[in-house]
């Protein structure tokens, strides 16, 4: 399968590929006998936009914020009624992730020290981790869910049908578009 970053840059190639032939015909000359363009820029090897790489912790702070932000938007078009209040409050506290600890995880350089068993064990101690929250958030969610009324639980379904889907960065089938 092609990434996106292959397409884009296959994409730039060939019209650039496109662009030098044009000018040649342009010219009134033949493919044949038109001369090669020399080119000053090399290809681009990344087609994403720079951005200001950011440390574990600034991207994990921005995630967060992303994640309050929405969580708010969510909160003012649902109109909760006091009595929700609680389950709410209950709701977003499991929709947070935890802050990665320093030793949770380990580095690359340390993770290829161990063997095989051991690299399984870690990793399957690191799924149930995730498993355990996924039910906490599961449990919660549901519970929220039940103290919705029925036009509440209507825009909660409409406003989180796509919440696995956020960044616009996923595994986007070929029929998907660009709606995020």
């Amino acid at each position: 399968m092609i990434s996106s970053r292959q397409k884009k840059l296959m994409a730039g190639l060939i019209a650039s590929a496109a662009f030098a032939c044009s000018t040649g015909f342009a010219q009134g000359s033949s493919p044949a006998t038109a001369a090669p363009v020399a080119t000053t820029q090399a290809a681009p090897t990344d087609a994403r936009p720079s951005r200001p790489h950011l440390d574990r912790a600034q991207r994990f702070e921005r995630m967060q914020a992303k994640r309050a932000q929405r969580l708010a938007e969510l909160k003012q078009k649902l109109r909760l009624d006091a009595s929700q209040e609680g389950a709410w409050s209950n709701f977003t506290a499991t929709q947070q992730r935890p802050r990665p600890a320093g030793t949770a995880r380990m580095e690359r350089a340390e993770f290829a020290k161990l063997t095989t068993p051991q690299r399984l064990e870690r990793m399957q101690a690191r799924q149930a981790e995730r498993s355990a929250r996924l039910a906490q958030r599961i449990e919660a969610t549901r519970s929220f869910y039940a103290t919705l009324s029925p036009e509440q639980q209507k825009t909660f379904d409409a406003e989180t049908v796509h919440a696995g889907h956020r960044g616009g960065q996923g595994h986007r089938g070929p029929n998907e578009g660009a709606k995020s």
